[in-house]
């Protein structure tokens, strides 16, 4: 059993931040492909993903989002994607964190999910990442990203084809509880999630605290951990106040924030978006050292 799931439901964890805001304030013109960084600027990847850990995450995630076959395609890489791989996991391995969660996004391809075959083509792009990461020092896969039921359907499938590690799913949440696709609600998904073996239930969010911790009491519902992502519109600190526009402005509003949703049942906590490791360090000092907070779960 990987390390990560002795601690389901236990320990209050917080997941490193994106790195990409860290590396594009360093000077970096990235593209929006961080994936291809690990191999052609190692070092500064690696010491973005050491700022997390110095602000004290217990989870370091690889930047991986972008390597599915077709994703890396368009760029005439899929070729490369075991070497993409072994870079990504050796350079967040070699710091020696505690978690080392692989991410993993949409695939790419276009998805008719009346379609067996264009089901069966996503799924093995999915399965096809996945054994990429045979071998290596991770102690989960983490889908992240996602908009819609359907693909999350086929990649919790294309996951759970090849490998028996832990799966941390999440899906971009409004504040009106609808998916980003418009179409499918947050339940939807949850349904997805305990139906295809998900380890653990996440959203990812821009709504206000008040909203994201109704979200994290919706997904405790299941037997599952809860990750809940806190997406940051915008770095401000010269906005005096919390806005419904752009809730977490300031790294010091998260310290609240992780309090309240600790106690609505999320034990993994991330800041996304535009958060500096500054928001993980705040999410770390108000929750180290304490228990997830699930009473209707037993450890």
């Amino acid at each position: 059993m990987p390390d990560i799931q002795l601690r389901f439901h236990r320990d209050m964890l917080v997941l490193s931040n994106p790195i990409a805001p860290v590396l594009a304030r360093q000077g970096f013109e990235l593209d929006g492909d961080v994936e291809y960084a690990t191999l052609m600027e190692p070092e500064a990847v690696e010491d973005a993903l050491r700022l997390n850990l110095m602000a004290g995450v217990q989870c370091l995630v690889t930047e991986t989002a972008g390597m599915t076959p077709a994703r890396l395609a368009h760029r005439g890489m899929a070729e490369r994607l075991p070497e993409l791989a072994r870079a990504a996991v050796s350079c967040a391995a070699k710091l020696r964190p505690q978690h080392v969660l692989v991410e993993l996004g949409p695939c790419g391809l276009p998805l008719d999910a009346s379609s067996k075959a264009s089901l069966n083509e996503n799924r093995d792009q999915y399965a096809r990442a996945a054994r990429a990461f045979e071998g290596l020092s991770l102690d989960g896969f983490f889908l992240n990203g996602f908009t819609n039921p359907s693909d999350l359907k086929c990649a919790l499938m294309g996951l759970r084809q090849v490998s028996g590690l832990p799966v941390f799913a999440s899906v971009n949440v409004g504040v009106d509880g609808m998916l980003a696709d418009g179409r499918h609600g947050f339940d939807e998904a949850l349904d997805v999630m305990a139906e295809f073996e998900a380890s653990v239930a996440g959203f990812c969010t821009q709504a206000p605290v008040e909203r994201v911790c109704e979200l994290a009491r919706q997904a405790a519902k299941l037997p599952l951990p809860v990750l809940a992502q806190l997406d940051v519109v915008e770095h401000n600190p010269r906005q005096r106040q919390a806005t419904p526009e752009n809730p977490y402005h300031r790294p010091d509003v998260m310290m609240e924030a992780a309090q309240h949703l600790r106690a609505a049942g999320a034990q993994f906590l991330r800041a996304t978006g535009q958060a500096t490791p500054a928001y993980a360090g705040a999410l770390v000092a108000a929750t180290e050292g304490l228990d997830a907070h699930r009473p209707d779960v037993e450890a």
